[in-house]
C-alpha cells in the first residue's frame, strides 16, 4: 500500500510555483522563518476528531500573513486549516510549509499520524463503487474512442462551468462532440492501449499506463461525492499529448459529469489563449469494453434522401443528360456519404486536380467523352444511354427505395485511367449492376446542381463516386427570377418560435439560429440561451423585399445600460442583459433601403441591416452582408459573419427567417 508519499517532487515543484508567486519586493530579502521552526505542535498541529478518529484536522499556528502549504495523503492545499477524511488504516505523512518574505520554506521533516481502523463511511457510496469496484477491489478504465455505444469519441467540448447536475438533467451546453474517426488529430491511435486503474485495496490509489506520454504512474486520489469532483496526486487521468499544454490543472477538483458502472467523464478546464472551455475526457471500463457486443445495426446510409428518379430525369421534361465535372471529377466516400479525400486544387487550377495528400489520376479526354442520359418512364424506372470513349450502351433501369439504380447489365464507364483507376456498376454482393446516388448538391432554390453517383466497393466499406452535373438546356425558369419571386412573396421574420425544423445527418436545421460545420455537429440555441438567439418571448420585427430592389425593415430595438464597477461610468450592455441592467431604450426602428442578389457568389446584400436580435448586434460588422444557405417557400436561411473583433472567432451564424403570419 502506498502510504509514504514522494515529498521530494512536491518540494521541488512547490518551491518553483510558490516562489514565482512571491511579490518582487521580497526577492532580495532574507527568510524570516527556518525549516527547523516548522515543528509540529509549534508551527502546526495534527489532531483527530474526538468522535471519528478517521477525520484528521491540519491546523496552522503561524500568523495569518504566512500562507500555509500542505502536502498530505489526499493531495495538496494552501489553507490555514484543512480536513482529511481517511478511510483506511495506516501510517500517513504530512509535510508543512509556509510562503515567507524570502520565499517558500518547508519543514525539515514530515510529520506522521496513524489511522487505526477502517471506516467504510467515507467510501460507502455508489460513485466510489462505480469508479473502483468497491472496497477491496480495483477497476481499470480506457479512453472511449467511440466504439462502445456510449460516447462519440474520447473528447467532448463543453461550456466552462458545466456541472454534474446539468449533464444528468440533459441541459449541459455541448460545444462539440466529435467522433475520433475523421478527427484523429485529437489523440493518437496508440493511446487505445493506455489504461488507468482506480483501487480501493488498502487505500485509494491510482495507477496509469500512458503509451504516447511514455510514463507509468502511481499515485493517490480522492473523490468528492457531494461536489462531484476528483483529485489525483502523483498521477493524472489519461489524456492526449496534444492537449497537455492547453490546461494548467490536471489534478485538483476535476469535474465529473458522468460516473456509471461502465462510463466515466472527467472535465479539465482549458486555460491557454484559446479561452476558457471544458475538455471532457470520455472513458469506458475495461470490463465493459472487452465484453461489448455492438447491436446488429445496418450499414450507415449516405445523406441523399430525395427521389432519385425525379432528380436524375426531371426539370420541365422527363429527361436529363449528365456530364462529369471536369473541375472535381470524382472522390471516395464512406458508407455515410462523407468524402474520404480532401480536395487541394481543381481541374482548372494550374496544378490540376489534386487531393491534399496525393495526386489522383486525371484524363481530360476520357472524362469529357462521357455522358449519361436518363429518361423517366414510371415512378421507379426508365431508360438510359451511356456514351463513353469506347462507345454507346443503351438499356432500361429501375430504382429501389435506397436509390440504388439497377442498369440491368454490367457497365464500364472508364477503365485504366492512370494505369489503375476504373469506374462502372458495382460487383458487390446483392448490388451487382448498380450505382447509387450518394449526395446531391442544390442551389438556393433547391434545384439539383450536381450529384455524386457511387459504385459500392466489393471488398471495402466505401464508394467511388463520380461528380456529375446536368448538361445545359433551355426552357427552364431563370433561377434568379424564381428566387426573387420567393423572396418578395412574403414578409419575413426571425423564427424565434422554431416553426421551421428539419433533421439532417449532422444535426437539426431549426430556428432562430444555427451554429454548425454542416458535417458532424449543430448547435441550435433557443431565445434566452445564447446571445445570438436573442431574448425569450420577443418579436424582433419583420422585413419586406420588393421586386423593384427596395426593402423595408421594421427592427425592434432595445438598449440596456449598466454601471461599470471600476469606473462608475454608465455603459451600453453588449450581449444579453444581466441582473441589474437598466432598460434604456425600447422602440421600433423603421429602415428603408435597397437589396441585390449575386447568385454566382450566393450572396444577398442589403443597404440596411437584416432583422436580428439586439443581443447580437455588436457581434456582426455588417448585418446587410449575407450569405444564402437556402431559400424556399418555407424559410430563408441567411448567414451573417461573426466578426473576430467582437472577441470571438469568425463564424457564419445561420439565421432562420419564416413568413410572418
Amino acid at each position: 500500500m502506498k502510504k509514504l508519499y514522494n515529498l521530494l517532487t512536491f518540494l521541488i515543484l512547490s518551491a518553483v510555483v510558490y516562489t514565482s508567486c512571491t511579490p518582487d519586493k521580497y526577492d532580495l530579502e532574507k527568510t524570516d522563518i527556518k525549516s527547523e521552526d516548522l515543528v509540529e505542535g509549534i508551527a502546526y498541529t495534527i489532531t483527530h476528531d474526538t468522535e471519528n478518529p478517521n477525520i484528521v484536522y491540519l491546523t496552522s499556528l503561524m500568523e495569518s500573513n504566512y500562507q500555509s502549504l500542505w502536502s498530505h495523503p489526499q493531495g495538496r492545499s494552501q489553507t490555514q486549516k484543512d480536513t482529511l477524511k481517511i478511510a483506511f488504516p495506516g501510517v500517513y505523512k504530512v509535510l508543512f510549509g509556509v510562503n515567507t518574505r524570502g520565499g517558500v520554506v518547508f519543514a525539515a521533516d514530515s510529520a506522521e499520524f496513524v489511522i487505526d481502523e477502517f471506516y467504510s463511511g467515507f467510501v460507502d457510496h455508489i460513485l466510489w463503487t462505480n469508479l473502483t469496484g468497491g472496497v477491496g477491489h480495483e477497476k481499470t478504465w480506457r479512453l472511449d474512442y467511440g466504439s462502445y455505444g456510449l460516447a462519440a469519441g474520447p473528447l467532448t467540448y463543453c461550456e466552462p462551468q458545466t456541472t454534474w447536475d446539468e449533464w444528468q438533467a440533459g441541459t449541459a451546453s455541448i460545444g462539440w462532440a466529435p467522433a475520433w474517426v475523421g478527427n484523429e488529430w485529437i489523440i493518437e491511435e496508440a493511446d487505445k492501449d493506455s489504461r488507468m486503474t482506480f483501487s480501493l485495496i488498502d487505500g485509494a490509489e491510482i495507477t496509469t499506463h500512458k503509451v504516447t506520454e511514455g510514463v507509468d504512474e502511481e499515485g493517490t486520489f480522492s473523490l468528492d461525492v457531494d461536489n462531484h469532483t476528483i483529485t489525483t496526486t502523483d498521477a493524472t487521468i489519461l489524456r492526449s499529448n496534444n492537449f497537455i499544454a492547453n490546461a494548467t490543472n490536471w489534478n485538483q477538483n476535476l469535474a465529473i459529469l458522468e460516473l456509471t458502472e461502465n462510463q466515466l467523464m472527467v472535465g479539465v478546464r482549458r486555460t491557454n489563449d484559446e479561452g476558457d472551455y471544458l475538455y471532457v475526457w470520455n472513458f469506458v471500463s475495461d470490463e465493459y469494453a472487452e465484453n461489448y457486443v455492438p447491436d446488429d445495426v445496418p450499414d450507415p446510409e449516405p445523406p441523399y434522401d430525395g427521389d432519385a428518379n425525379n432528380d436524375l430525369t426531371t426539370t420541365v421534361t422527363v429527361s436529363k443528360t449528365w456530364n462529369i465535372d471536369m473541375d472535381y471529377p470524382y472522390n471516395w466516400f464512406g458508407l455515410d456519404g462523407s468524402a474520404l479525400s480532401e480536395v487541394a486544387t481543381y481541374g482548372s487550377d494550374p496544378e490540376g486536380f489534386t487531393f491534399t495528400t496525393w495526386t489522383p489520376p486525371y484524363d481530360q479526354a476520357i472524362f469529357e467523352s462521357i455522358n449519361l442520359s436518363l429518361t423517366k418512364q414510371g415512378d421507379k424506372d426508365g431508360n438510359y444511354e451511356l456514351v463513353t470513349a469506347d462507345g454507346t450502351v443503351v438499356g432500361n433501369y429501375t430504382i429501389d427505395d435506397s436509390n440504388n439504380i439497377d442498369f440491368g447489365q454490367p457497365l464500364s464507364v472508364f477503365s485504366g485511367v492512370g494505369g489503375w483507376l476504373s469506374f462502372g456498376t458495382s460487383e458487390a454482393e446483392n448490388l451487382t449492376n448498380t450505382l447509387r446516388v450518394i449526395v446531391s448538391e442544390k442551389d438556393a432554390l433547391g434545384n439539383i446542381e450536381a450529384i455524386w453517383l457511387g459504385m459500392r466497393s466489393a471488398d471495402k466499406d466505401e464508394y467511388l463516386a463520380l461528380h456529375l452535373k446536368p448538361s445545359s438546356s433551355g426552357g427552364e425558369e431563370n433561377p434568379e427570377v424564381a428566387l426573387k419571386n420567393i423572396i418578395c412573396g412574403s414578409t419575413w421574420k426571425i423564427d424565434s418560435e422554431r416553426s421551421y425544423d428539419k433533421t439532417t445527418s449532422w444535426g437539426a436545421e431549426q430556428g432562430p439560429v444555427i451554429f454548425s460545420d454542416y458535417s458532424t455537429w449543430a448547435y441550435n440555441p433557443l431565445p434566452g440561451q445564447h446571445y445570438a438567439a436573442g431574448e425569450a418571448d420577443i418579436d424582433y420585427g419583420s422585413m419586406k423585399f420588393e421586386l423593384d430592389g427596395t426593402v423595408s425593415v421594421s427592427q425592434h430595438r432595445r438598449i440596456y445600460t449598466y454601471v461599470d464597477e471600476t469606473s462608475g461610468e454608465t455603459l451600453v450592455r453588449n450581449g444579453s442583459p444581466e441582473d441589474g441592467d437598466i432598460l434604456d431604450t425600447d422602440d421600433i426602428v423603421n429602415l428603408n433601403g435597397t437589396w441585390t442578389l449575386d447568385l454566382d457568389n450566393n450572396k444577398l446584400s442589403m443597404s440596411v441591416g437584416v432583422v436580428h436580435p439586439w443581443t447580437c448586434d455588436y457581434m456582426v460588422l455588417d448585418w446587410g452582408d449575407l450569405t444564402i444557405y437556402r431559400i424556399d417557400g418555407e424559410a430563408m436561411l441567411l448567414q451573417a459573419l461573426r466578426d473576430p473583433r467582437s472577441g470571438e472567432d469568425a463564424f457564419q451564424m445561420n439565421y432562420v427567417f419564416v413568413p410572418a403570419q
